[in-house]
């Protein structure tokens, strides 16, 4: 494999929100796809930290898939998932967003009650996957 071919692919899709600091949505390497920590943020820049966690959980884990899409990548392919809320208290109710947009995939999963997160936001959501073959 050539340098080049194994360099790292940064990704910003228009699906998402213009990233609010020095990072990129995805990151492919080595076969694999990296999610940055996603917040519950519109693709048009809308910030949902009003919004009841189940929508804020919701937001967060739709840019996650939109994310992975971009890399060709898709929920199917996850590995691991790490999630941060900032309450103990709703794990249940990311239990039951996450079931329904997960579907089969069973990946690791990590869930971190952390205290507030950024602009006042519940959860924030990282992933990685298997990157589609060939890429």
């Amino acid at each position: 494999m050539a340098a080049e071919d194994s360099a790292p692919r940064y990704l910003s899709p228009e699906t998402l929100s213009t990233p609010g600091g020095h990072y990129s949505h995805a990151c492919v390497a080595n076969g694999m796809v990296y999610i940055s920590g996603q917040l519950p943020i519109r693709p048009d820049g809308t910030l949902m930290g009003d919004a009841p966690f189940p929508a804020q959980a919701r937001q967060a884990l739709d840019n996650v898939a939109a994310a992975l899409a971009a890399a060709g990548s898709g929920i199917g392919r996850l590995v691991q998932v790490r999630v941060y809320i900032d309450s103990v208290d709703n794990w249940p109710a990311f239990n039951t967003v996450y079931a329904e947009w997960a579907g089969t995939a069973r990946p690791a999963r990590a869930i971190v009650p952390t205290g507030p997160l950024h602009y006042g936001f519940k959860v924030e959501v990282e992933a990685v996957a298997l990157a589609a073959p060939g890429t």
